[in-house]
């Protein structure tokens, strides 16, 4: 009889609060290794306070986040946990004095002590991989939203992490570039990559998620393969959602 490996995120009793406002109740979840989770829900119900929380981006009053077994916790642990966990967010973040190539270079090279030759050749390969091997000498400014949010996920794998968080990645894009994005995702996806995904891209999380996670003013509320999530939902808050954003 084979084991399940244990999950690679572990999250327990996680508590967050801004003041008197409690932004995320008692949150237990896991995540195994190379599964992808989409999160859902409407603005303030704390899907991106929740990953922000993975990689200690928020604090969190109570509770505790595991990844691969570490706990992630202030102090010097917490760079080895971050390096790898990597981040897209909704704003790409480029530094916008350095071309595409050195952006995604910058963290092997730094962080992981690797050359400056092999850096610039891994950042070379991982451009290739999300369809900008043409645009590596290019500055931010001269790329596209689309481009730029690629770059940004370049630079993450860059690191090799052994999960990817997004944060709405698509949701600061013009609608005809939201497409290209989705579809580096969906290839990382398929590649086996450990994704935990805030978006509201119903499409791409039916076709993509191993699971989609339903989540209303701090607590998650309903979860399931996406197929059962999306055609037969259990919960009449999540077959709300599901309604008002069809009718959308």
């Amino acid at each position: 009889m084979n084991t399940p490996n244990p999950a690679l995120i572990q999250i327990r009793q996680l508590q967050k609060r801004y003041g008197d406002f409690i932004a995320l109740h008692d949150i237990n979840l896991d995540i195994a290794e190379g599964e992808v989770v989409v999160v859902l829900g409407p603005s303030g119900s704390g899907k991106s306070t929740l990953i922000r929380c993975i990689n200690l981006l928020e604090d969190y009053q109570q509770g505790e986040v595991r990844v691969d077994g570490q706990l992630v916790v202030r102090g010097k642990s917490l760079a080895l946990v971050r390096a790898e966990v990597g981040m897209v967010f909704q704003s790409f973040n480029l530094f916008p004095h350095l071309t595409a190539l050195r952006n995604v270079a910058l963290g092997p090279l730094r962080v992981r002590g690797m050359s400056r030759q092999a850096a610039d050749a891994r950042a070379g390969e991982l451009l290739a991989k999300v369809g900008l091997a043409g645009h590596a000498h290019k500055l931010p400014s001269q790329l596209s939203g689309g481009q730029q949010q690629r770059v940004a996920i370049a630079r993450a794998l860059a690191m090799e992490p052994k999960v990817l968080l997004f944060d709405e990645p698509t949701s600061a894009l013009d609608p005809e570039m939201v497409g290209e994005v989705l579809d580096v995702m969906q290839n990382l996806a398929r590649s086996g990559v450990t994704m935990v995904i805030v978006s509201h891209e119903m499409g791409f999380a039916r076709r993509v998620a191993d699971r989609v996670i339903f989540m209303e003013a701090g607590r998650i509320i309903e979860q399931g393969p996406p197929e059962e999530f999306f055609t037969a939902p259990q919960e009449a808050r999540t077959q709300a959602f599901l309604k008002a954003i069809v009718q959308h």
